[in-house]
């Protein structure tokens, strides 16, 4: 694995500052939020864009593309619009502007997700056939910029849980590539963590690490939630996973280099029992 740290622990910081600081951690990967005040999509220069790729080959660092930035898109509702809306176009363009960056940056993949349920009387299967539209779309971008499209079930969102995503890859006809995060499926899943893991084995392209306890939206530490790190490490150990493995807390901004340096040394510990 390609153990990292997502940007969005570290709001306060400069974004060359948070690369550097998630360097000299030792991690070997950077999960990149682009938001508005680390590289925006939607200003930043080409100039800009290259700096930051000079940044990560300086540090050695492999990057992913992580596009859940609140208030990017519209400052006074979070999240939208999302592909799930009436009018889907400035998420499909943000997605777009981000496969963009990624390919500048070198990113493996674009992690993305289908968004809450609007507002209005839209049926399942209404939503279900303008998500299964939106990934067809994000797959052909993230596609044209060399990069593996990765789909995040979320809690609270519409493709919530495994067997949500199970139905959109019915209506598509294909399996889509996925992004777990090793906390959601210990918030909304019935079955442990290691299971998935070893089912989705052949499209996991993106992995984000974090505890959580049953039925609680809550990104904690490791240690504080209830995520058996010790079978889920051992899982993609049998899967031979080498793909981005990166912290979000996203919460932690304000102690964001020693929860960084913290959570290094967790994964460390773990990882180092692994047989």
């Amino acid at each position: 694995m390609l153990l990292g740290y997502n940007t969005n622990g570290f709001p306060f910081h400069r974004l060359e500052d948070a690369i550097e600081i998630i360097a000299e951690c030792g991690y070997r990967c950077v999960a990149l939020t682009l938001d508005v005040h680390h590289l925006d999509p939607f200003r930043s220069t080409a100039a800009e864009v290259a700096a930051v790729g000079a940044c990560l080959r300086r540090h050695k660092l492999a990057c992913v593309i992580e596009t859940g930035s609140r208030y990017l898109l519209d400052p006074r509702r979070k999240h939208r619009p999302t592909l799930l809306d009436d009018d889907p176009a400035r998420r499909l363009e943000f997605l777009g502007l981000a496969a963009r960056i990624g390919r500048d940056l070198g990113a493996s993949a674009l992690s993305y997700w289908s968004g809450a349920r609007p507002e209005g009387s839209h049926n399942d299967a209404e939503l279900l056939e303008r998500l299964a539209r939106g990934v067809e779309k994000v797959e052909t971008m993230a596609a044209a910029a060399g990069l593996k499209a990765a789909l995040e079930p979320e809690p609270g969102m519409f493709l919530e849980k495994m067997a949500d995503y199970d139905r959109l890859s019915a209506t598509l006809g294909f399996q889509p590539g996925l992004t777990m995060d090793i906390g959601h499926l210990r918030c909304v899943e019935s079955r442990p963590e290691h299971e998935y893991l070893l089912e989705y084995r052949q499209v996991l392209y993106n992995l984000q690490l974090d505890d959580m306890m049953p039925g609680r939206h809550q990104h904690l530490f490791f240690g504080q939630g209830q995520v058996d790190f010790a079978r889920a490490f051992q899982a993609l150990r049998e899967i031979g996973y080498a793909g981005p493995a990166c912290v979000e807390l996203s919460d932690a901004g304000r102690n964001a280099v020693e929860t960084a340096a913290r959570a290094k040394a967790f994964l460390d510990r773990a990882l180092s029992t692994q047989p």
